[in-house]
C-alpha cells in the first residue's frame, strides 16, 4: 500500500473524483460567496502529523477535494475584485489539466519538443496580440514579478556591458549603482525584482508631478541629462490604484535621446493593446527594450503565467547564460532552450493553458472580453457617481475603479473606509479590499474576470453601501 506503484490502477478513479466535483463547483461560482466566513475552521482538516501509513490514492484525493471546495477562496468566480485577478476560461482550465496530465518540462528541446514548441508558438501569438515586434525575444515566467526580474536581468546585463563588465560571469563587484528612474506609478513587483537582482529595492528614483504619481517628464529629462552613463527607465502600463498609464511614447523618446533602456511594466495594462478603444494608452510599447505582462490577470489563465519580452533577443541568453553542465544542451544546439532564457531550469508547461485559450477564442474573443470589462468598469463608475454616499476618486480609464464611501458628518473617512474594506472581506459576498490613493483610503475593485457581469458590479455597489451605512451609524 505504501508504494504508489501498487495504486497505479487507481489514477483514473482519482481523476474521476476531481472531474465529478469540478462541474458542480464551477457552476456554483456564479452564486456562491467569494469566501465563507466560517471556512477557516475547515483548514484544520489539512493538518495533523505526517501520516505513517497513508490514506491511499482515492481517500487522500477525496479528503483534499472535500476541504478545498469548501474552504478555498473562490477567486475564480465573478465577484473577486480585490486584486487584479482573472479566472480561468473553460479552455484555459482544460489546458492546465492537460499540462498536469502530460507533465512536460519545456526547459530544453531534448526534454520536451512538444512543450518547447508550444511555448514558442504562444510567445509569437502574444507578440501579435499586443503589437510587439516579431523579432523580440521572449520567455514565459511564473508571474509579473518574475517577468520583471527576467526583463530587468537583461537590462542589468546591457547596463553592465556598457561599463565593460560581463555581469553574468563576474557579478556586480566594482560597478557603480545602476540608475533606475520611473514615475510615482512604479509597482512593488519592479522594486522586488531590483532587490533580487542585487540592485536595491529603494534605489528607484521617482519623478512625479503630483500626489497621484503622474510622471514629471521635464524632471526625468534633466535627471537623465545629469546621469553619468546609461540608465534604465521604467514606464508603467496600468497603475494598480486607478488603471492610469505613463506616457510610454514620450518616455521612449527620452530613452532614445539619452541612450537609456526603456522597460514597460504592463502586468495587466498591456491588454489595453487588444482593443482599438484603448490601444492609444500603450502607444510606444513597440519601441521599448523590454515589456512584461501577466496571463493570470486579464488573459484569464491559471496562476503561474507571466511573459517577458526583450527587443534584443540575444540579451536573454546572455543574461541567464548556458550553465556549462555537460548533461545540458550547449550553445551549439539548433533548438531554443528556454531554461537559458529565464530563471527557471525545470519548468511546468505553462504554455498549454495559454495556447488553449488563444486557440479557442482568438483575437476577436479576447478583444470582446476586454471591451466587455471596459464597459463594466464604466458602468461601475457611473453607479458610484450616481450614489449619494459614494465618491469616485479618479476617472475610469481601464478596468480599475477607485472610490470610497462617504457620509456627511463623518470626519474620519479613512478610518471608516478601512473598516469597510475589512468588513467586505469578512462578509465574503464580494471581495474588494482597500488601498491608499492620494492620501485617502479607498476601494479599488478591478474587473478582469471573464465571468463578471453587470449584476456582479451592481451587487458590489449594493453591499458596499449596505455595510458602509451600518458602520457609519
Amino acid at each position: 500500500m505504501a508504494d504508489p506503484i501498487h495504486e497505479r490502477d487507481l489514477t483514473g478513479k482519482a481523476l474521476d473524483l476531481v472531474a465529478e466535483a469540478a462541474g458542480p463547483y464551477l457552476e456554483s461560482l456564479t452564486t456562491r460567496p467569494v469566501s465563507d466566513p466560517g471556512a477557516e475552521e475547515l483548514l484544520g482538516e489539512l493538518g495533523g502529523p505526517l501520516p505513517e501509513h497513508g490514506d491511499g490514492t482515492v481517500a487522500g484525493v477525496a479528503r483534499l477535494l472535500r476541504t478545498g471546495t469548501r474552504a478555498a477562496t473562490h477567486s475564480a468566480g465573478p465577484r473577486f475584485f480585490h486584486f487584479v485577478v482573472g479566472g480561468a476560461t473553460p479552455a484555459a482550465l482544460a489546458g492546465d489539466w492537460i499540462a498536469s496530465l502530460l507533465d512536460q518540462n519545456p526547459g530544453n528541446w531534448a526534454a520536451s519538443p512538444f512543450g518547447t514548441q508550444a511555448e514558442t508558438v504562444v510567445l509569437g501569438w502574444l507578440k501579435d496580440l499586443f503589437g510587439l515586434p516579431e523579432s523580440c525575444g521572449g520567455v514565459l515566467t511564473t508571474s509579473a514579478t518574475s517577468a520583471n526580474f527576467t526583463a530587468l536581468s537583461a537590462a542589468r546585463f546591457w547596463w553592465a556591458e556598457r561599463h565593460g563588465v560581463n555581469v553574468t560571469v563576474d557579478g556586480l563587484a566594482g560597478l557603480p549603482p545602476m540608475p533606475v528612474f520611473s514615475s510615482g506609478y512604479v509597482h512593488v513587483s519592479t522594486r522586488k525584482a531590483l532587490q533580487m537582482l542585487g540592485l536595491g529595492r529603494d534605489t528607484v528614483r521617482r519623478f512625479a508631478r503630483d500626489d497621484a504619481g503622474r510622471v514629471d517628464l521635464p524632471a526625468l529629462d534633466r535627471a537623465l541629462t545629469e546621469t553619468d552613463g546609461p540608465a534604465v527607465i521604467v514606464a508603467n502600463a496600468g497603475e494598480v490604484n486607478t488603471g492610469d498609464f505613463d506616457p510610454i511614447d514620450e518616455m521612449a523618446e527620452l530613452a532614445e535621446r539619452h541612450g537609456a533602456w526603456l522597460h514597460v511594466d504592463g502586468a495587466f495594462g498591456l491588454f489595453a493593446a487588444v482593443s482599438p478603444r484603448t490601444r492609444h494608452l500603450v502607444d510606444g510599447i513597440e519601441r521599448a527594450d523590454s515589456v512584461i505582462s501577466d496571463g493570470h490577470k486579464w488573459l484569464n489563465v491559471p496562476y503561474e503565467s507571466g511573459f517577458a519580452f526583450v527587443r534584443d533577443a540575444a540579451l536573454l541568453g546572455r543574461a541567464f547564460g548556458a550553465w556549462d553542465a555537460p548533461y545540458l544542451p550547449g550553445d551549439g544546439d539548433d533548438h531554443v532552450n528556454y531554461q537559458f532564457l529565464g530563471p527557471d531550469s525545470s519548468r511546468r508547461a505553462r504554455a498549454l493553458p495559454i495556447w488553449a485559450t488563444l486557440r479557442a477564442y482568438g483575437r476577436e474573443g479576447h478583444r470582446a472580453m476586454v471591451e466587455r470589462h471596459l464597459d463594466l468598469a464604466r458602468h461601475l463608475g457611473r453607479l458610484v457617481e450616481e450614489a449619494p454616499d459614494l465618491e469616485l476618486l479618479a476617472p475610469v480609464r481601464l478596468c480599475v475603479v477607485c472610490f470610497r464611501y462617504r457620509r456627511p458628518g463623518v470626519e474620519d473617512l479613512d478610518g471608516l473606509n478601512t473598516r469597510l474594506g475589512a468588513e467586505l472581506l469578512a462578509d465574503g459576498r464580494v471581495f474588494a479590499g482597500t488601498t491608499v490613493y492620494r492620501g485617502m483610503t479607498a476601494l479599488r475593485p478591478a474587473i478582469v474576470n471573464w465571468r463578471t457581469t453587470e449584476a456582479d458590479v451592481e451587487q458590489l455597489v449594493s453591499i458596499v453601501r449596505e455595510i458602509g451605512a451600518r458602520l457609519a451609524g
